[in-house]
């Protein structure tokens, strides 16, 4: 995902993006296991299993109406679908914060290894716990909703009148080399996110209530858990990854600076100074790739452009689909469901809002895999496809196991996935499925070498530093 800032996969309930933590119905939830009547003292191991047994076929009925629920919202974004997804995401948060704190009554207890791992992921499920308070969670769930749709529908207008929504500013942000263009849209976007502070700072507040009454420190301290190390350990390991990788990307960054110096001139790049980020080529900054043109090496054009390859054979926004796909189907994996071509968005629609970050969706937790994405005919796109079909493979490799199973070894492990198998868009593939006719000689190799490291080793900071200003706000 393209690092989008919600990435659904087939356990939103453990570990993907509050806004599919929705959904639950009367029915599922009048169920409740008895469990909640036992002492903590007089426990057993029986309690426990069974207690686990009644709450997987819960949270299976309410994950199911969750993402559907979630997926009409974020395709139709409305006020009425704004409305019933904070309802759905109500009920489903309550839900799970009460199986959350039932779960503790076991802690004592000395149980079998996946028994207390499926109960430790149970407390660990929501990204955004809630208060147990109903009114608290109701807020919440508002919150959320109102946020995403806020997000979704977000356009920068200006004063003539026109509308740019985010689609057509990232396309004009990839291509324009007009500096005043550039911190025009940069500056416009970011007129979008002015309601979302006082909305995002009620949701701060809430989800450390929840966390603290799950017994973490705050919200971040919550997150940080979920790696199987104490949760300032992991803040220490990503530190220390980060200075290995460091002077690369020291280096690349003096490398990116000095160019962009040399095109919009050193009194708009000053040299010993950050980059401004709307020279970047991205909306933010995540990503350098699209400036190749401005830094690339000299003689170093690999002598062909994706974007040219995919218009010259004529591929529209599916048949790059069916093109990513076949990287996978001739690993020997199956073929996708027809449901996937049926029911996923693959172009941004004229009639309604939607949300068009890219994301990869099992619906059902069997086989009703998806991906929601507004497509654009450009290189950048197709990895992304890649990417995004990564999730759904790896989705459904996993469908047959117990639901606190069904999602990958950690947050970030989808997304290592889906970076891996995009990764795998070089010259021989694109030879091998006829876009190109040669594979440049090793010679073009520090060009390719540079492209990629303009897209992976510039949004290492990035992704660390979202995280840690996240893990900073919630300290309150």
């Amino acid at each position: 995902m393209k690092k989008t800032p919600f990435k659904l996969s087939i356990s939103a309930l453990m570990v993907a993006s509050a806004l599919a933590l929705t959904g639950c119905n009367d029915d599922a939830t009048s169920n409740k296991t008895t469990t909640a009547e036992v002492k903590a003292s007089q426990v057993t191991a029986q309690d426990a299993a069974k207690f686990i047994a009644d709450t997987e076929k819960e949270l299976s009925a309410l994950y199911l109406e969750a993402s559907r629920a979630e997926w009409i919202y974020a395709n139709f974004i409305t006020h009425d679908t704004a409305e019933l997804s904070a309802e759905v995401n109500r009920k489903m948060t309550e839900a799970v914060v009460r199986l959350a704190n039932e779960a503790a009554k076991f802690d004592s207890l000395e149980l079998d290894y996946d028994a207390r791992r499926k109960l430790d992921k149970l407390k660990l499920a929501l990204t955004l716990p809630a208060p147990q308070d109903a009114e608290k969670t109701a807020k919440l769930s508002q919150l959320v909703a109102e946020l995403g749709g806020i997000y979704g529908k977000g356009k920068y207008c200006k004063e003539d009148g026109s509308c740019l929504s985010l689609g057509d500013m990232t396309a004009k942000m990839a291509t324009s080399r007009d500096y005043n263009e550039l911190l025009d849209l940069w500056q416009g976007w970011r007129q979008v996110s002015k309601p979302m502070r006082p909305l995002y700072e009620q949701q701060v507040a809430l989800t450390n209530e929840g966390a603290k009454e799950l017994g973490y420190a705050d919200t971040g301290a919550m997150w940080r858990s979920k790696y199987d190390m104490p949760a300032d350990d992991f803040a220490k390991e990503l530190d220390r990854i980060w200075g290995q990788v460091k002077p690369l990307y020291d280096s690349l960054h003096c490398h990116v600076r000095a160019k962009l110096g040399e095109k919009y001139g050193e009194d708009k790049v000053p040299q010993d100074q950050p980059i401004p980020a709307h020279l970047l080529g991205n909306m933010w900054a995540q990503t350098w790739g699209n400036i190749y043109d401005v830094v690339a090496p000299e003689n170093a054009d690999p002598g062909y452009d994706v974007t040219e390859l995919l218009a010259e054979h004529d591929y529209d926004e599916l048949k790059m689909v069916r093109g990513a796909e076949k990287f996978f189907t001739s690993m020997g994996f199956a073929p996708l469901p027809d449901t996937f071509y049926e029911r996923s968005l693959f172009t941004k629609p004229q009639d309604r809002d939607v949300q068009c970050h890219a994301s990869a969706w099992n619906i059902d937790s069997k086989d009703d895999l998806r991906i929601k994405m507004c497509i654009q005919r450009t290189g950048e796109e197709f990895s992304v496809i890649h990417h995004e079909l990564g999730h759904n493979f790896y989705q459904r490799a996993y469908n047959t196991q117990p639901i606190y199973y069904q999602e990958s070894a950690n947050d970030g492990f989808h997304e290592a996935i889906g970076d891996t198998i995009a990764l795998s868009v070089t010259p021989g593939y694109l030879k091998e499925i006829g876009l190109l006719d040669e594979v440049p000689d090793e010679s073009k190799d520090i060009g390719l070498l540079m492209k990629m490291a303009l897209d992976k080793v510039a949004f290492i900071p990035f992704g660390l530093l979202v995280d840690q200003w996240r893990w900073k706000g919630f300290l309150r």
